[in-house]
């Protein structure tokens, strides 16, 4: 049997193909509150990320449309990334999921204490 690609036909294919970098959805997170340089993305990370895979995670979300990547051609150079038009509508996913996030918390200290 031949399996097809659904991304592009399926939304939650193409929604997970989409998001399915490590970081994607936390650094759509954190471009919530507006543009935000390289170094400082790197240190509001949750783990130590590298250089190259935090640059490998930003270039894909830009490929994808989510983000923009803005330069400014000063001295040292500045570079700053915020949300795109379809990347702000996401915001409203990261709020649902946020909020599953936070149930899904108290759900597993709930079954861990009922464990014990």
């Amino acid at each position: 049997m031949v399996k097809r690609d659904l991304t592009g036909l399926c939304p939650y294919v193409t929604s997970q193909k989409v998001l399915s970098g490590k970081w994607s959805i936390y650094l759509l997170y954190l471009l919530q509150e507006g543009p935000v340089r390289f170094n400082e993305l790197q240190r509001k990370m949750p783990e130590d990320i590298t250089h190259t895979t935090l640059s490998r995670q930003l270039k894909a979300l830009e490929w994808e449309g989510l983000i923009v990547r803005q330069e400014f051609s000063q001295i040292p150079p500045r570079v700053e990334y915020s949300l795109s038009e379809i990347g702000m509508k996401f915001e409203t996913v990261l709020e649902a999921l946020g909020d599953w996030g936070s149930e899904y918390i108290e759900f597993v200290k709930n079954k861990d204490t009922i464990k014990k």
